[in-house]
């Protein structure tokens, strides 16, 4: 029979994890990974936005190289993911404080119904990922009166 150290605050972590994701979805979450511990997990920030045109995403990329990034478009949702890569380590250097986050990431979003599938591009700049989501261009059913017989 093995011992386990037993951490009262373990569940509670997870439940509010999952209580709060919504809410609080650019912050990092603690996750547990069976027995071997915890692991933080982040996602980069997005905003979006819309003009005439087209809608736009713009996440948040810092550090993330665009080999290690993938847009998909599937069944009305558009999926960013990827990973952050740790930077090896100098061999003299010594670390006092890393307070930035390393991982995969995955954001969703759902897609309105007046989009170009085909024409969606991306392009990454400065560390931010633009996601250009073009607009159909479909007329606007005019009001029509119905005469009632």
């Amino acid at each position: 029979m093995s011992l386990v150290n037993w951490d009262p605050f373990s569940e509670m972590d997870s439940m509010l994890n999952r209580v709060l994701s919504t809410s609080f979805t650019r912050m990092p979450r603690l996750s547990r990974e069976g027995a071997a511990g915890a692991k933080l997990e982040w996602s980069p920030s997005a905003d979006i936005s819309e003009n005439e045109k087209e809608y736009l995403i713009r996440a948040e990329l810092p550090a993330v190289k665009k080999e290690d990034v993938k847009v998909t478009v599937d069944s009305g949702m558009i999926t960013i993911e990827g990973e952050r890569k740790q930077q090896t380590e100098e061999k003299n250097e010594k670390f006092h404080r890393v307070e930035n986050l390393y991982g995969s990431f995955t954001r969703s979003f759902s897609l309105p119904e007046d989009i170009n599938v085909d024409g969606i591009r991306c392009e990454d700049k400065d560390g931010i990922l633009t996601v250009h989501i073009p607009k159909t261009h479909t007329e606007k059913p005019k009001a029509k009166q119905i005469k009632v017989d």
